[in-house]
């Protein structure tokens, strides 16, 4: 199966599932936040190189980190009916791009995501507190 990714590709998956592995559930969600910013950044660069593979190959890297967040949503919290709906919009969001892509919402859509993973990157986390 990895033979036929390139080398790169490989062992940014490797490199994935290892992190995975050694994750606690806030580590797990700004491992999938991340996960979207880098898909929806190499989309970016990938449309203005009009590379159709890279992108499509992006923005389903993006689709998978989003549909994670949305499966991981705890039911209980207090935000949790919020999330549901952010996650959705973008799903919805990143669906409509596949079709018409349009950088400037792709853009405007990632640096939610940024902003999101630094405000969880900056709050302590059960393991460090």
């Amino acid at each position: 199966m990895l033979a036929q990714r390139s080398p790169q590709e490989a062992y940014r998956r490797v490199d994935f599932d290892a992190r995975i592995a050694a994750a606690a559930p806030q580590e797990l969600v700004l491992l999938c936040l991340e996960q979207f910013v880098g898909a929806t950044g190499s989309a970016l660069v990938a449309h203005e190189r009009e590379d159709n593979l890279l992108k499509s190959q992006s923005m389903t890297r993006a689709l998978s980190a989003v549909t994670a967040l949305q499966i991981g949503i705890v039911r209980s919290i207090g935000i949790a009916a919020a999330l549901t709906q952010f996650y959705g919009a973008a799903r919805r969001s990143l669906l409509d791009n596949v079709l018409k892509f349009n950088p400037s919402e792709v853009s405007a859509l990632r640096q939610d995501f940024i902003e999101i993973s630094r405000a969880m990157a900056a709050s302590p986390s059960p393991r460090r507190a």
